[in-house]
């Protein structure tokens, strides 16, 4: 039953994932490394610390970042040091699956607008900092 439900949280959380996954290429042909660490798939260097360095949206450069089970990092440290904080993230993406994205983009929206800072308020975010940087 447990094997079940794993394999439903990794389909339920599957659009997001499919997103991650297409930094694979991106990252091995620019000298990026793609490692599978406690259950999901971390990408780090080459065109991802290009991507994240150049910053997302109106949240500005990240250090890592989550889409489903795939873990985007600057570089090994980064990964490291947000490990647990973006586990967080994944678990998110367990819950709500292919919501998640769009309901974390509309909250950092509505912060924006409201004054509050997209990233710091957001509450995605206000949970992960719960475990970590």
């Amino acid at each position: 039953m447990a094997a079940i439900a794993a394999g439903f949280r990794y389909l339920w959380a599957f659009p997001a994932t499919l997103l991650g996954l297409f930094f694979v290429p991106l990252a091995w042909l620019s000298g990026g490394r793609v490692a599978w660490v406690r259950g999901v798939v971390e990408i780090q260097g080459g065109f991802v610390r290009f991507f994240l360095r150049r910053g997302l949206l109106f949240l500005g450069p990240a250090a890592a970042m989550t889409l489903g089970h795939v873990i985007l990092g600057r570089d090994q440290s980064c990964l490291d040091r947000s490990r647990n904080h973006e586990h967080v993230h994944v678990r998110q993406y367990e819950r709500w699956g292919p919501l998640m994205l769009p309901m974390y983009l509309i909250a950092g929206v509505v912060l924006f607008f409201r004054g509050q800072d997209p990233y710091l308020d957001n509450p995605f975010e206000r949970e992960a900092f719960e475990h970590g940087p």
